[in-house]
């Protein structure tokens, strides 16, 4: 949400809450009955006026969980403070059952499950008060219509749940569009680039490639002056096949024919390919597959993103460590989990990979993960990475399975 909090955001934000302060002060000042007394209720009522605008002044710079949390704590202390110190005001009942639309504010779901229990178990003392010690005496206007009042109280619990959970998802989708915004702008921009850089480099690099192989054969060169015409061809074939996977990228082969894939099968395949790869580091791959997992994709793209996604995990594994690879049938989708127990990613990282050209490896290129991306989409299945710092990374690939991918197309 830090993102949220632009400059013409934060104008607006000031603006109003001064607004709400104000009207804080004034009920403070303007025919209050406890403003001549100057007792403890008075000056209870002056010192959370000024903890509620601080906070409320303070959050732009501080918009962390906490900060949330303390923020509805103080406002829910503010509420149930003044609808005992003037139970005169009727009207103070109603803020009481509107204090968890603070939280919707925040559009997260754990503050605003927190400020309905909250509220819920603050109401119950409450009532218990007014019926058990009060009864009616000042709270007459409750004491009058408890059964109403209490129905009141939870049908409006439950119209703020509702406004909240319609407004939630609705944000969720919108965030999940954003995503997909996201990643159509990554392959406009390889598209772009690899567009460039293919047509302009490759032709040179080949020519330059040619001249130095043939004079790494001239038997008149010298043993040194040869190794040093290895080390530019090998460089030279970095770049090709950085150039080929930007060419992969920009121009996907959408000809290639699809087969019934078991994908138990091929990630054993991969695994034994990749076994002595994990063993340079003492890495162990641990596979477990127990059922056949029936998908339809084009083999070879199949095996190249399981190879990129197990070669990352296993690079980023620490020394002895192993990789846990699993797949099973879930909803109609098969899904292979990879994960690896390494360094870890933050969420800023996460939302980085398949970006052109971003890398967490000292000369990597980012393209292997896009080409991922692109492979899990092209088939209608998804990628999804979990990661902790320091805890590790559990990379999800979901693709439908052959019967729900025959379905679809025969709803079609």
């Amino acid at each position: 949400m830090k993102g949220i909090y632009t400059q013409i955001n934060k104008k607006v934000y000031y603006i109003a809450m001064l607004i709400v302060i104000s009207i804080m002060i004034m009920g403070v000042f303007i025919g209050n009955p406890r403003m001549g007394e100057h007792g403890g209720g008075f000056i209870l009522h002056v010192t959370l006026v000024v903890i509620l605008s601080v906070c409320l002044l303070l959050y732009p710079r501080y918009v962390t969980h906490v900060f949330r949390i303390i923020l509805i704590i103080a406002a829910s202390v503010y509420f149930y403070t003044l609808f005992f110190l003037y139970p005169e005001t009727g009207s103070n009942f109603i803020f009481l059952c509107l204090i968890p639309i603070i939280s919707i504010l925040f559009f997260d779901a754990k503050l605003f499950y927190f400020s309905l229990l909250l509220n819920s178990i603050s109401i119950m003392f409450t009532f218990s008060y007014i019926i058990l010690i009060d009864q009616g005496n000042q709270f007459y206007f409750i004491k009058q219509d408890l059964t109403g009042n209490v129905i009141n109280f939870i049908g409006s619990q439950v119209i703020i749940y509702c406004v909240f959970y319609l407004s939630y998802g609705r944000i969720k989708k919108q965030q999940l569009y954003y995503e997909k915004i996201k990643q159509t702008e990554r392959l406009k921009i390889s598209g772009q680039l690899a567009a460039a850089v293919a047509h302009e480099i490759r032709n040179p690099l080949t020519v330059v490639k040619g001249f130095l192989q043939l004079n790494e054969k001239d038997p008149s060169v010298s043993d040194d002056i040869k190794r040093h015409y290895t080390l530019m061809i090998g460089e030279l074939n970095a770049a090709e096949h950085v150039i080929s996977q930007l060419l992969s990228v920009a121009k996907p082969n959408n000809d290639q024919g699809t087969e019934t894939v078991n994908a138990k099968n091929v990630l054993q395949t991969v695994t034994d390919l990749l076994h002595s790869y994990g063993l340079l580091n003492e890495n162990n791959i641990e596979l477990n597959v127990i059922e056949d997992c029936i998908i339809v994709v084009n083999p070879i793209e199949f095996k190249q993103l399981l190879i990129n996604i197990i070669k990352n995990a296993i690079e980023a594994s620490e020394i002895g460590d192993s990789v846990e690879i699993t797949a099973n049938m879930k909803n109609d989708f098969v899904e292979i989990k990879v994960i690896d127990y390494g360094q870890g990613m933050t969420e800023a990282e996460v939302g980085s990979l398949g970006t052109p050209f971003y890398s967490l490896k000292s000369k990597g290129t980012g393209l292997g993960m896009m080409i991922c991306y692109n492979i899990a989409a092209k088939y209608k299945g998804t990628i999804d990475i979990q990661s902790s710092k320091g805890e590790g990374t559990t990379v999800t690939i979901s693709f439908p399975s052959k019967n729900n991918t025959i379905g679809s197309k025969g709803r079609i």
